[in-house]
């Protein structure tokens, strides 16, 4: 099959309309959720790309060997239920789909890749990033289940609270992909039983998503080359576009479990600061010394 590339950089999202980062369906959650229009769907096919990056914690694991004993490990340099990210990030990358889950013609052929290329393009130079990630998403209390009903707003306000802050649309892209600019935290094929993902029956009706969240630990494969968890699926988690004013600079990524995009460079926006539904989520950034 034909195969489709990606590419975009922040700059392609601030101007227009925001490009979509899931596939929704009629039980999709609310009036503003619904299935998108035909030329937003176009748009959708432009995955925003922002970058990867790797924690090298010893020469060993740069080489491609195994990971070093726990008593080899450089101490953390980022809070407990955190993880740091430090490496090299692409701002610019070429992603090809090689192959689609959907048929042609399907009005979601172009949402879901079954396998894309490998390895990706950089398009550009790399950057140097460092920061610190949540290595879950936040969990209600008490309890190993993500938090909904987050809005942009709301979520600023608990990573703020707790001495943190939103991740930057960059971070979160980098945190999930790697410096090997992987489409998907676990690799270049999609793997619907790796992440909580491609829930087909019982997602419920509009206003009223039905709930599929699961526990943290329920999916250990789907980690990101960092050892960050669930940034495909399960929840969406906000995020803050650099530079983009109020309206535009609130973006959802990883998607939640309905059959959608779920690639690390994909994201939805439109929803503003206050909205939260069921499928809304949050994970916080904090800088690293």
């Amino acid at each position: 099959m034909k195969g489709r590339r990606f590419t975009s950089g922040l700059a392609s999202m601030i101007p227009g309309t925001l490009a979509l980062g899931i596939a929704c369906i009629p039980a999709c959650g609310r009036a503003d959720r619904l299935a998108p229009s035909p030329a937003l769907a176009t748009l959708a096919q432009v995955a925003v790309v922002d970058a990867g990056a790797v924690y090298v914690t010893s020469a060993a694991v740069a080489a491609g060997n195994a990971s070093p004993a726990p008593d080899e490990r450089e101490p953390s340099a980022c809070p407990k239920g955190m993880i740091l990210v430090d490496g090299a990030y692409c701002p610019d990358v070429e992603q090809t789909c090689l192959e689609w889950m959907d048929p042609p013609g399907d009005r979601y052929e172009h949402f879901r890749c079954k396998r894309y290329k490998s390895p990706a393009t950089c398009k550009g130079p790399r950057a140097h990033e460092r920061f610190c990630i949540d290595e879950v998403e936040r969990t209600e209390a008490g309890s190993d289940l993500p938090r909904n009903h987050m809005s942009w707003t709301s979520a600023t306000e608990l990573c703020e609270a707790n001495g943190a802050r939103l991740c930057k649309t960059r971070e979160w892209q980098f945190a999930c992909e790697g410096e090997e600019m992987l489409p998907y935290p676990y690799g270049w094929q999609r793997d619907a039983d790796a992440c909580n993902v491609d829930v087909m029956h019982g997602l419920g009706r509009v206003g009223r998503l039905v709930d599929h969240r699961t526990p943290a630990s329920a999916h250990p494969a789907c980690v990101s080359p960092f050892g960050v968890h669930d940034m495909a699926g399960n929840v969406d988690e906000w995020a803050t576009v650099e530079g983009a004013p109020p309206g535009k600079r609130e973006v959802m990524k990883g998607s939640w479990w309905l059959p959608g995009r779920h690639a690390c460079r994909s994201f939805q926006g439109g929803h503003g600061p206050l909205y939260g539904g069921t499928e809304t989520g949050a994970r916080c950034c904090k800088d690293a010394p």
